[in-house]
């Protein structure tokens, strides 16, 4: 064997021990950072307690949080995370949580199963600061802690209402999906309305064309996965089918890591029309024969639109073979036509500053 083999052979031998003592680094990283993070939680979540306890009850005096965290910055020169504003948030955050955590402490094992100490403090007012229902606010600290939201995509999941909207897409999985751990999944992996508020035209009256639309989510991808949900990948738009000879083009279409499916979408201009559902079907019996990999999940098909009626997209799905759904788009939350005349327009309102 040559030196050059020999070499090679020991690169071969340590790349293994390399990986196996990154991986042991970053689980350390994680569980430092996640350790941290839980004692923080707790920290802020004992200052809210005494804080709530002596303002609430008029023990303190106006001002005195404004005092305290002056005093603080004296003392310890360089603290971080203790303005009077945050000093308030850790109010909120224990007053909001206390009935949940009655008799126990924060950094306890049993509240970090519930995700609690898995998701930042910003996280945590960001979240019941924005939501008012505790059930609510129970599903986004679990979507951020098993998911990884970043602060910037839980705002837009707030602000979407993706709570109310997880698992109300009108769609045929009851009947096209036979297993039930991949039809619950797929049933919480699709939202029935999608903001597309990045879609710009003239006329905030007119409806975009098909192609507007297609062109517009192309260009502002990550906003649109943003607004699809978790572990899309986009794989191309106009995605070109050879079936016997003939050409076909699918709008949109993504993969999803958790279904292990090949998504695709269709964009459709006005309502939805029964015709849409039969060629979604063909597009999806192409996908699962040519394209899907033995090991993949059948392929879904999204049809989007900006209305429907319940009872057309229902005998529409009703002989269908393939699993879909259809899902509305809106461009913004403006308000609406009707009622616009009452407010003055954005130029007659810059006379006034």
């Amino acid at each position: 064997m040559s030196k050059s083999s020999i070499g090679v052979s020991r690169l071969k031998d340590y790349s293994g021990a390399i990986r196996k003592i990154k991986d042991a680094i970053l689980k350390s990283r994680y569980t430092a950072a996640a350790l941290a993070n839980r004692e923080l939680l707790s920290l802020y979540f004992s200052v809210g307690r005494y804080v709530s306890e002596n303002t609430r009850n008029h023990q303190w005096g106006i001002a005195a949080i404004e005092i305290i965290s002056d005093r603080l910055q004296q003392e310890l020169p360089g603290l971080r995370g203790f303005s009077p504003s945050n000093i308030k948030n850790m109010r909120l955050f224990y007053e909001v949580w206390k009935g949940h955590f009655k008799n126990r402490q924060l950094a306890t094992g049993d509240l970090e199963t519930a995700n609690f100490t898995r998701v930042g403090f910003t996280h945590h007012i960001e979240i019941i600061s924005k939501v008012k229902k505790e059930e609510a606010r129970l599903f986004y600290v679990e979507q951020c802690a098993t998911d990884f939201w970043s602060v910037e995509k839980l705002k837009y999941h707030i602000k979407e209402d993706l709570f109310s909207r997880k698992g109300m897409l009108q769609n045929n999985f009851p009947k096209t999906i036979t297993d039930n751990a991949f039809r619950t999944r797929a049933l919480h992996s699709f939202k029935d309305e999608l903001l597309l508020d990045f879609v710009n035209i003239e006329d905030p009256d007119e409806e975009p064309d098909e192609r507007v639309l297609e062109h517009a989510i192309v260009n502002n991808l990550k906003k649109f996965i943003m607004a699809l949900g978790s572990d899309f990948s986009f794989i191309g738009n106009q995605y070109r089918l050879i079936v016997d000879g003939n050409e076909f083009f699918i709008d949109l279409l993504f993969f999803n890591r958790k279904l292990q499916s090949l998504v695709a979408i269709e964009i459709k201009k006005g309502k939805f029309k029964a015709e849409y559902a039969g060629k979604m079907n063909f597009y999806l019996s192409a996908l699962d024969e040519l394209i899907k990999m033995p090991h993949e999940s059948p392929s879904i098909g999204i049809i989007l639109c900006k209305e429907k009626n319940h009872r057309i997209v229902e005998f529409s799905f009703r002989d269908t073979s393939k699993p879909m759904g259809v899902a509305l788009y809106k461009r913004s939350a403006k308000l609406p036509a009707k009622y616009r005349h009452i407010l003055p327009d954005a130029e007659k309102l810059k006379t006034f500053l």
